[in-house]
């Protein structure tokens, strides 16, 4: 008997169809349920649901490949495809003192908020999606964070939920504050744009300012979101040095924060038409809210409720922290 008539046989690929089909299912409730509550964005929305239907529903082992390469793959593609709603100029139009505003906020907010989970006894994976989080772009930034630290399922779950709260509270609040103050809309939007943490909470806190307010509001949060980028590979250099040669050693720069960049470049050519750029931001949401669906899966909500306390707290401090430091900066340096 020959040596190639002793070897193993090659393991059968996994059946990725089951769970994808169920992903596919998800993300259509996911973007009713968001439609219908325009408060709720559709990735919130997916990873709540993941959450129930993988405490509540006994779903099939076949499920199980289908939903981790969801998890994986269409995470890392919706954080490429998130890089088509930046450009360059967009940024070069708000100004040296607003560039340098954002810069300082984003520093302060995510290193602010590491510490402060220290001090709390929060776990580190939940403080460092947490700045992530508060600091950048909400969902988007702690799925693409995600990828290069060492954290739990449930800290990712947690994360998504504190920047639903508190994101939320602050877009029905800041209206309210800004016009008690007398903000002009201006001023309005930066804050918006500075403080609050996904795009579409973000709009509807500058929306009752007017046009003026949304179009300086998001320019501003999108330059929040640019920052994802070199944030991702700084920390992803931190996890190397601290893990050393013996722990596994995340990427200097991974693949799909590169993607994002090169989207980001292509955008900045202005040769894309808005057709193609809508159709990308509409994919960019079925994507991430897929991979949050199938990370929600594997949650368990007993482990989750262990940290909720200490989360809370975190996501109240930093919600303090990145509003404080939004108005200094801007009616300082913008």
């Amino acid at each position: 008997m020959t040596p190639t008539e002793h070897s193993a046989p090659t393991p059968p690929a996994p059946v990725l169809w089951p769970g994808l089909v169920i992903t596919g299912a998800a993300i259509v409730v996911a973007l009713v349920i968001a439609e219908l509550i325009a408060a709720v964005s559709a990735l919130t929305v997916a990873v709540v649901l993941g959450i129930v239907v993988g405490n509540v529903v006994r779903l099939p082992e076949s499920a199980g490949p289908g939903l981790a390469w969801a998890m994986r793959r269409l995470l890392r593609a919706g954080v490429v495809l998130l890089g088509l709603r930046l450009a360059v100029g967009q940024l070069v139009g708000l100004g040296i003192g607003t560039i340098a505003a954002v810069l300082i906020l984003v520093t302060v907010t995510f290193l602010g908020t590491v510490g402060l989970g220290r001090l709390l006894g929060a776990s580190r994976g939940l403080s460092m999606l947490v700045a992530t989080g508060f600091s950048v772009c909400g969902a988007s930034a702690i799925a693409a964070m995600d990828g290069v630290i060492d954290r739990d399922d449930e800290d990712v779950a947690t994360s998504i939920a504190m920047v639903t709260i508190f994101g939320t509270a602050a877009m029905l609040v800041l209206p309210v504050v800004g016009t008690g103050l007398g903000l002009s809309d201006p001023q309005l939007g930066r804050i918006a744009g500075g403080s609050v943490h996904e795009v579409a909470q973000v709009v509807a806190a500058a929306s009752p300012a007017g046009a003026a307010a949304v179009a300086v509001a998001v320019v501003v949060k999108l330059s929040r979101v640019v920052l994802l980028a070199p944030l991702v590979m700084l920390v992803s250099l931190a996890e190397r040095r601290r893990t050393g040669a013996t722990g596994e050693r995340p990427p200097v720069l991974p693949l799909f924060v590169v993607g994002f960049l090169t989207a980001v470049a292509v955008r900045s050519t202005g040769l894309l038409p808005e057709v193609v750029l809508a159709g990308a931001e509409q994919v960019t949401t079925l994507l991430l809210a897929g991979a949050l669906f199938g990370l929600g899966t594997s949650v368990r909500v007993r482990a989750l409720l262990r940290t909720g306390p200490k989360a809370f707290v975190l996501g109240l401090c930093s919600t303090v922290l990145v509003t404080a430091t939004t108005v200094a900066t801007m009616f300082t340096l913008a």
